[in-house]
């Protein structure tokens, strides 16, 4: 019920730029160093979600503070966004880090990641960084965000829902697709667009969905609990097709979420897998 009532307050409360740091490539930069840093498989995850709630404020920020002190019109708002977009892309990387270093310390205090191993990793890009600035950028995201960085995650309400349909008295073989749940959900983060994409035409039932067919589906994109309840009904599906309804029946009964919308979700994950769009 925590998880419920937290997931639709952040829907409610979501920003019109949501996704947009959720690109494949700044996705997988952050699961191939939390790989590296040897992090666990929820700090990735969070590191994700703190860039992106960071960027969205820091972004909106900067912007705000660039139209209030400009007065040159249309010209000087050019010369604002170009300016906007030079402080993003100059500290995007050093924010990065700094997302996966707090994510590694709220995760796993005994592993997380140093200033030394950081700037080390920042070295090796050509980046000449202090352990001031490393400090100084960790502060940034923190003062953003008013120090609320203990967000939850897919992977927590995946978890969740997979313990409470085992007390429930489903029969899975819970290792097993515990770990296979864990590579779906990889798999929906580095290719979120063409997942969420097929699934808004299912939805509408049209291959050319509108701007404001669009910025409606956002809170599905958004929605962690119909993420992790099509990736365990996905899961269910691939390794014991024949629990695949009763699975439903109970994710349904757990979440309110409609057998529909779990079929259709399932469906965009196994179109993207197969590479194909064949019912």
């Amino acid at each position: 019920m925590h998880l419920a009532t937290e997931n639709e307050q952040y829907l409610s409360e979501l920003s019109e730029h949501a996704g947009n740091f959720k690109d494949t490539r700044i996705v997988e930069f952050i699961f191939l160093l939390s790989e590296q840093w040897h992090l666990d498989q929820s700090t990735r995850y969070q590191a994700v979600e703190l860039l992106e709630r960071f960027m969205i404020k820091q972004v909106e920020q900067i912007w705000e503070t660039s139209r209030g002190s400009d007065k040159g019109g249309a010209q000087g708002q050019v010369s604002s966004w170009s300016s906007v977009k030079d402080q993003i892309v100059n500290t995007f990387v050093l924010r990065l880090v700094s997302c996966v270093q707090l994510a590694s310390k709220l995760s796993l205090h005994y592993c997380r990641v140093t200033s030394d191993t950081a700037l080390k990793f920042l070295q090796s890009l050509k980046y000449s960084y202090s352990k001031q600035e490393l400090l100084e950028s960790e502060l940034a995201v923190l003062n953003t965000l008013h120090f609320h960085i203990n967000v939850s995650t897919p992977l927590a309400y995946l978890e969740l829902l997979l313990e409470v349909l085992g007390h429930n008295g489903c029969l899975l073989p819970a290792k097993p697709l515990h770990q296979l749940c864990v590579q779906l959900l990889d798999f929906c983060y580095l290719t979120r667009e063409t997942i969420y994409d097929t699934l808004l035409k299912i939805t509408i039932e049209n291959s050319t969905p509108s701007k404001l067919q669009e910025a409606k589906f956002l809170t599905v994109k958004e929605d962690f609990m119909l993420l992790a309840v099509g990736i365990i009904s996905t899961g269910v599906f691939i390794l014991s097709p024949r629990r695949w309804e009763q699975v439903v029946e109970h994710l349904n009964c757990i979440t309110g979420i409609t057998p529909q919308s779990i079929l259709e979700f399932s469906y965009a994950v196994l179109s993207r897998i197969l590479g194909n769009t064949t019912p």
